[in-house]
């Protein structure tokens, strides 16, 4: 085997060398890019793409070839509430080693830049006619924070397992993506409120344009993400100018059933630009980044908890004509095969944080749960329902179980039932599987699912520990998105058999160390929860 190993890299080192060297004989080959190298790359072995405006340079990491930070729309900082334009063409060949900025937002992946608009790409080969499954990650985060490069994000261990193409991509947040301006007369500022979404258009064309030069099939696209990035691919599905841009769809606890009325939108400009003390469109336009970015931290009427100023697709009536869920399903998704799953223990992550909710007596749980359930529901009528439920409970416990219910999995249920009732192909999950670390006290939280389907168990920020349960269950559900991606099924011989979902049976694959299908699990408490209408955040 090493021989055949050893053989395989010198043919790939001539083979590149040659190319070099007829384009060095051609004289197309221009000066090296002043960005270096990463370490452990070779640039006499170096992948190379051709894309619509211009040459790439990538590397080759275990057999992945790997191109970081393509640009795929041009700076929008001089495009400030408008739609992108396309990518600025240049010379020569040009690095793509590293990640390109994330979209302006506070956090971990801030600061960020307005010329925000990169994609990344994994391949197990270029242009050999392989038409791969491509499977295109929009990140979480809301629609406020993140970024395509979190290392949870690697798409290296999805290639080498199914022979896939792996994208992941920025695009705009917040206020720079979500600021509605349709309220004031400039028709160019009808879709101002979703140009965050138009981005993501944009990179999906290009994917598309360009899936033959890195071994994908242009026919065959496969979106999938996480909590905000769920719920950005529940709102595509809505969209017309999505239509026919991916195949399948694949959600993690992350849904928008139904998005900000024109009315509440132009609200929350009105509290945002009163925030940056701008009074018209010009003077936003004006405003440095920074100072605009502060918007994001006015207090949004419509929230209980106080972490900033809502922003979200909003139904424009041109680029969202229809809420993607209600009353119904878009019907211009209705043939697209579509994964919808949660966590069991969902609210563990972000409510989790304060120890005390690990040890509220039952005196202390109405007051917390009125707070945090989100749903209007007497709490004493939630307790005794969930008292009944599961005897064996703690306070602790049908906190964080109705938290879950109550805010987290309904907009999933609500999902699931529109598309039952569309008879659109569609299969649910939940996560049962918990996480060793802290004394399993976390359980399925929030984003655990994200390097069980990555695969990325191993990379840091994964709290899944490095144990043989993590990775089974990362091999069963890494395995369940190649499979869909590749067959529109998410079934495989690894895993128990998995019918799509009815409103007759409810049919759940329960993901653990011994993954099973249940019909309706927690089947009371969606009924609880079923007593008072479901609206999204934001809606209002």
């Amino acid at each position: 085997m090493t021989d055949v190993l050893a053989d395989l890299q010198r043919r790939r080192f001539l083979r590149d060398s040659a190319r070099y060297a007829a384009m060095l004989a051609a004289g197309s080959l221009p000066l090296l890019s002043s960005v270096a190298a990463a370490p452990g790359a070779h640039r006499d072995a170096a992948p190379l793409a051709t894309v619509r405006s211009g040459r790439l340079r990538g590397q080759t990491q275990h057999d992945v070839h790997v191109f970081r930070g393509i640009p795929y729309g041009a700076d929008t900082r001089a495009r400030r509430f408008l739609p992108a334009l396309p990518e600025t063409p240049w010379r020569g060949v040009r690095d793509a080693l590293h990640y390109g900025n994330a979209a302006p937002q506070g956090g971990s992946d801030g600061p960020g830049s307005e010329d925000c608009l990169y994609l990344n790409v994994w391949t197990p080969a270029l242009r050999d006619g392989g038409r791969r499954p491509i499977l295109f990650y929009i990140h979480g985060g809301g629609y406020n924070n993140g970024s395509g490069s979190d290392p949870l994000y690697d798409g290296s261990a999805l290639c080498r397992r199914g022979e896939v193409v792996v994208v992941t991509v920025n695009h705009r947040l917040n206020v720079f993506g979500y600021l509605y301006l349709g309220g004031f007369d400039d028709p160019a500022l009808a879709g101002s409120g979703n140009v965050g979404q138009l981005d993501l258009v944009q990179a999906l064309q290009w994917v598309r344009q360009h899936a033959a030069e890195f071994g994908g099939d242009a026919d065959n696209i496969t979106v999938f993400g996480q909590s905000g990035g769920g719920a950005k691919i529940a709102t595509l599905m809505a969209m017309p100018a999505a239509r026919g841009l991916f195949q399948r769809a694949w959600t993690m606890s992350g849904q928008q059933v139904t998005a900000a009325g024109p009315r509440a939108a132009a609200q929350r400009a009105k509290i945002a630009m009163d925030a940056v003390k701008a009074r018209d469109v010009q003077a936003l336009r004006a405003l440095p980044t920074d100072a605009l970015l502060a918007a994001t931290r006015a207090r949004d009427p419509s929230r209980v908890e106080d972490t900033g100023l809502y922003f979200g697709p909003v139904l424009d009536g041109s680029v969202l004509p229809v809420h993607p869920f209600w009353p119904e399903a878009a019907a211009q998704s209705a043939g697209i095969p579509m994964v919808i799953g949660n966590t069991h223990d969902e609210t563990r992550a972000f409510l989790g944080n304060d120890p005390g909710t690990f040890t509220l007596s039952w005196d202390a749980l109405p007051a917390k749960l009125e707070k945090e359930q989100y749903a209007d529901l007497l709490p004493s009528t939630v307790i005794a329902r969930y008292r009944q439920l599961y005897p064996h409970y703690t306070p602790s416990q049908v906190f964080f179980a109705a938290t879950t219910a109550g805010r987290s999995w309904r907009g999933a249920v609500e999902e699931l039932e529109a598309r039952a009732r569309q008879h659109a192909p569609t299969w649910a999950y939940q996560l049962d599987w918990g996480s060793p670390l802290d004394g399993g006290k976390f359980g399925a939280f929030h984003t655990l699912d994200i390097p069980l389907v990555f695969d990325t168990t191993d990379r840091p920020g994964s709290r899944t520990g490095a144990g043989t349960d993590a990775a089974q269950v990362a091999a069963m559900m890494s395995q369940a998105l190649i499979a869909f991606a590749r067959h529109g099924n998410p079934n495989h011989p690894g895993l128990a058999r998995w019918d799509g979902y009815s409103l007759a049976r409810r049919e759940t694959m329960l993901f653990d160390t011994r993954s099973r299908q249940a019909d309706d699990p927690r089947g009371g408490e969606r009924a609880l929860y079923a007593q008072v209408p479901f609206i999204q955040r934001g809606t209002f």
